[in-house]
């Protein structure tokens, strides 16, 4: 789940990580008051779950309450598109009116869970304000990291380690492992997979301060922060995607391909979506509908896939332990009736009550197309998505 800008700074403001003065604002009437509040020049950011906000113009300068009315009045109701959004962009409902900064220097600093090593990772870069991805790339020996054991905690020399690396040393040495420290906390406390600082910026007075934040937390630990779902925006969320939630269809990710997949298991969901890629083609979600032994959670997942235009064939894998295929079965002719599906169907079946799953398609009016195995079925729904 991610957060707003506006509200990544509030948590980290109550965490002691030191961030600019400013408030959300909805309206260019409440803009300009915020601005008046603050009494300096401010920066108008637009909140969309997306960076690159700057380059597609969701960031304006004002130096009085009246111009801050006026960029206010320009960013909130724009669709806003950034190289994170894709062309669709995002509508922008609300801006965080902030204090201008003016910084000495413009680092990188983040917090987030290293698959390959099983541990949370401390991140940083002396070239700050500008997309990590692109410095890692070009300037692989700019990026510093540090390992933390999750089991010992964050430890003081590991900042000290991370400030002298990133040029934080002297006076700026105790308030930048501070904040590290902060960080860190706040990473563990609200089971986040990403706290991302860019930029951290120096200041004068030897301030380091986050002028930019992004926050992302585990969905699957959501259940222990009611205070973190209570900030969620479903309006940033795409719609199919919040849609499988409301029907207990927690597993689903839209991507950019045309072949639907229903797979049970997430791991053979993955491996489906290899196997499409490998016959050509791209798979248009991830979905796992986990044990399905009732027949209308098969059918909500093909009425999410099929809500897709782009979707030009589906593809069905299921290997049925718990999950029976014979259920699997039921839903597949349910949702051909109530959906009038219009698009190919591959199939792939396996494991319990098979036989009788095959029966009852083949006696039933629904057109799917069988295959054996995996890459048989990936190739089928491949050529079917070209027809």
């Amino acid at each position: 789940m991610k957060v707003h800008e506006y509200q990544a700074k509030e948590l980290l403001a109550k965490y002691g990580v030191p961030v600019p003065r400013g408030r959300v604002a909805t309206t260019p009437a409440e803009a300009r008051r915020i601005a008046e509040e603050l009494g300096v020049p401010v920066a108008i950011k637009a909140q969309i779950h997306a960076g690159g906000r700057g380059k597609g113009g969701g960031i304006k300068l004002a130096s009085t309450p009246a111009e801050a009315k006026a960029a206010a009045r320009q960013v909130i109701g724009m669709t806003l598109v950034t190289p994170q959004t894709g062309p669709e962009g995002r509508l922008v409902r609300s801006v965080l009116v902030e204090e201008q900064t003016r910084p000495e220097r413009e680092l990188y600093l983040a917090v987030l869970i290293d698959s390959s090593v099983g541990a949370p990772v401390l991140m940083g870069s002396a070239s700050g304000g500008m997309e990590i991805e692109e410095v890692a790339a070009s300037h692989p020996e700019a990026i510093h990291r540090v390992t933390i054991d999750p089991a010992a905690g964050f430890q003081p020399f590991e900042g000290r380690q991370m400030a002298f690396a990133l040029g934080l040393g002297g006076d700026l040495l105790r308030p930048a492992t501070a904040l590290m420290a902060d960080l860190y906390r706040l990473f563990v406390d609200k089971d986040c997979s990403l706290v991302e600082i860019n930029p951290l910026v120096v200041t004068g007075g030897n301030r380091v301060l986050a002028l930019d934040a992004k926050l992302n937390f585990d969905d699957n630990a959501a259940f222990r922060h009611p205070d973190i779902l209570a900030l969620r925006d479903v309006n940033e969320e795409d719609p199919l995607e919040v849609r499988a939630q409301e029907e207990g269809i927690s597993n689903y990710v839209k991507l950019d391909g045309d072949i639907g997949c229903v797979v049970n298991g997430a791991g053979l969901a993955m491996a489906t979506m290899d196997a499409i890629k490998l016959a050509g083609g791209e798979p248009a979600n991830f979905l796992d509908i986990a044990t399905a032994n009732d027949p209308q959670r098969v059918v909500n997942a093909l009425a999410i896939i099929t809500s897709d235009p782009n979707v030009k064939a589906i593809l069905i894998n299921i290997f049925g332990g718990m999950a029976r295929v014979d259920v699997i079965a039921q839903g597949i002719i349910e949702a051909s009736e109530k959906l009038k599906l219009g698009v190919p169907i591959v199939a792939r079946l396996a494991g319990t009550n098979l036989e009788e799953g095959i029966r009852m398609l083949e006696s039933s009016s629904v057109r799917v197309e069988r295959a054996d195995d995996l890459g048989e079925a990936a190739r089928k729904a491949v050529a079917a998505a070209r027809v």
